[in-house]
């Protein structure tokens, strides 16, 4: 499975692994959490999962994210 994630999303799933919030993740990157919700819903529907956990461990499988 090839998740295609864009270079945002691979951003937000790499501090999410971090520990970092919703609002954690938008202060560091300079955007809304409205805006860091959409990029994890995507996200998640990409890479077939339903929690930021998972996400990080697909990702991590995939190796999107280190």
């Amino acid at each position: 499975m090839e998740a295609r994630l864009t270079k945002r999303e691979i951003e937000v799933l790499r501090l999410i692994a971090r520990g970092y919030t919703y609002a954690g993740i938008a202060g560091r990157l300079g955007i809304s959490p409205h805006t860091v919700a959409t990029h994890i819903k995507k996200s998640y529907r990409k890479l077939g999962v339903h929690s930021g956990v998972a996400a990080a461990m697909r990702a991590l499988k995939l190796g999107v994210i280190e």
